[in-house]
């Protein structure tokens, strides 16, 4: 008996590397949750082609939409466990979803390998001019002086533009209205045209319009500043110490594919995002890099859940 347990575990060592040596044996399909040419489908075509590159096998991005990014990540919860079908997930997927839809055909914990950390998309609070605000505490002060009777936009419920804006107002204790849009640009656009009085939006998004002073911006929530725009200061440093809000992106499998696999992806995606040309092309998308080992990921998916499970119920989101 013991020479069989002993025999199994020798072979199952032994078979490790081979998992890792020999995938993969087909095409990739890595499936993006939002539409083609925009900051987050340009990350994971670069993601993919560095991965075809260095694993010598083709793989190919599909833009798969819908559900909030749920048929997407449905997709990858129900593939095989060997790899071949990777997922870009951000932090709507993996860490607000939960919060939001009262069942889910997946667990965002149990049923995803995580792989790595691999950017974070930089944002940025803007108003219309006319508000006459000069600075982020004079805004603060405008908003509570006239609570629940400004209004802002967001690129729909329960985005990471809407929670975002939600912590800002839980944490100046203010009221303002929601209006949410079909997206960022319509969104900032509704800010441009003073349908609405300000937002926060996609850095990306909202950058030629804040050089041509069509909209004012008055600060980052992201706990450091963004490099594009190193003059606009963070939350935390103009009005709300602590303050920090920051989305991000990340890779996954499906649960249970090999370890040697998960790591052999870690290990090519982080090596191919800590080149300066790869940052300075993503700071160009107004992305930030960000990488994690997939434990370190592990642990910060149920973490990032609880953090806007709480933001959620503040906001008063009742889950869909």
């Amino acid at each position: 008996m013991y020479r069989s347990l002993l025999l199994g575990l020798c072979v199952g060592l032994a078979a490790s590397p081979v998992v890792a040596q020999d995938y993969p044996t087909r095409a990739i399909t890595f499936i993006c949750p939002f539409p083609a040419g925009g900051g987050t489908d340009i990350l994971t075509r670069m993601l993919a082609q560095e991965l075809q590159d260095k694993l010598k096998q083709t793989v190919i991005v599909e833009n798969r939409l819908g559900a909030g990014t749920v048929i997407a990540a449905q997709a990858v919860a129900r593939s095989a466990p060997d790899g071949h079908t990777l997922l870009l997930a951000p932090v709507t997927t993996l860490a607000i979803g939960p919060s939001i839809y009262k069942s889910l055909p997946y667990d965002t914990v149990k049923d995803f390998a995580p792989i790595g950390l691999v950017g974070s998309a930089q944002f940025v609070l803007v108003a219309h001019p006319s508000l006459g605000a000069s600075t982020l505490p004079e805004l603060i002060a405008l908003i509570k002086r006239r609570s629940g009777q400004l209004s802002y936009g967001t690129s729909g419920a329960s985005t990471p533009h809407h929670l975002f804006m939600e912590m800002f107002l839980k944490a100046i204790d203010a009221k303002a209205q929601h209006v949410p849009y079909r997206g960022s640009a319509p969104a900032l656009t509704g800010v441009i045209t003073g349908e609405i009085q300000m937002m926060m939006v996609d850095l990306a998004v909202a950058l030629p319009h804040i050089r041509e002073g069509k909209v004012k911006a008055y600060a980052v929530p992201s706990p450091t500043r963004a490099p594009t725009v190193p003059d606009i200061p963070t939350i935390a440093e103009a009005a709300l110490p602590g303050f920090g809000a920051r989305g991000w992106f990340s890779v996954v499998a499906r649960a249970g594919t090999p370890r040697p696999i998960v790591d052999r992806l870690n290990g090519t995606l982080t090596a191919y995002l800590k080149r300066p040309d790869v940052n300075e092309r993503l700071q160009a998308q107004a992305i930030d890099v960000l990488t994690s080992t997939p434990d370190e990921l592990a642990a910060f998916i149920p973490s990032e859940i609880a953090k806007w499970a709480q933001v959620v119920k503040d906001a008063g989101i009742v889950p869909e």
